[in-house]
């Protein structure tokens, strides 16, 4: 039964006891902050943006040596990179580009930018195939790649990484020389490349 407080006038006034306040933690479910008005999340992180498609670049791009060059100068050790790249299409285009900066992301842009100035279009049959055996010889890198009807591409070291970006397919590649210099390896492949006959001779099948 509530307890009654009598005063002075004639009406009595009940008391409404007051719960002491608690000191235990709410739910986690029960906290109220200014993050639970924000609109829930779905499961993109970002928006995506109408009207904007990511494009796919023209040329495909494989870095096949990262140098640094230290130069003493009179106020001390200087370092730069030289970074040595093959850009292709895939489509019978390909280029090997060197580029050389304080950092390597400048310099593989220089780079980049190197072989797309000087790519080469080599002659290929319409199944992707070169049309007779080549050689060529770049500083101290001998190369010769011959056709290998079936076998894919058997190659090694940087003259993979051209053959793939030219899209150069069932070819058979070896190194004549010892050089371990990926750079000279690149260029003599895309010298032997440039001797490729613009007009192949059609071998003569014995009727016979």
């Amino acid at each position: 039964m509530e307890p009654e407080i009598t005063t002075n006038q004639s009406t009595p006034i009940t008391a409404t006891p007051v719960a002491p306040a608690s000191t235990a933690t709410t739910a986690p479910g029960a906290r109220q902050s200014f993050r639970d008005s924000r609109p829930p999340r779905t499961g993109a992180r970002r928006p995506q943006r109408l009207g904007q498609e990511r494009v796919k670049p023209e040329f495909d791009t494989k870095i096949i040596a990262i140098r640094r060059v230290t130069r003493v100068a009179s106020g001390g050790r200087k370092f730069t990179f030289s970074v040595a790249v093959v850009s292709g299409d895939r489509k019978g285009k390909v280029g090997v580009g060197l580029g050389k900066a304080g950092d390597t992301s400048l310099a593989i842009d220089k780079a980049t930018r190197h072989a797309k100035k000087n790519m080469i279009k080599v002659t290929l049959s319409p199944a992707m195939v070169i049309p007779h055996m080549v050689e060529a010889k770049f500083s101290s890198a001998r190369v010769m790649i011959m056709p290998a009807r079936g076998r894919g591409v058997v190659a090694g070291s940087a003259v993979r990484n051209v053959i793939e970006l030219a899209g150069i397919k069932d070819v058979c590649a070896k190194l004549l020389s010892g050089s371990k210099n990926k750079l000279n390896i690149a260029r003599a492949t895309i010298t032997a490349l440039k001797k490729l006959s613009t007009h192949p001779r059609t071998l003569k099948q014995d009727t016979k």
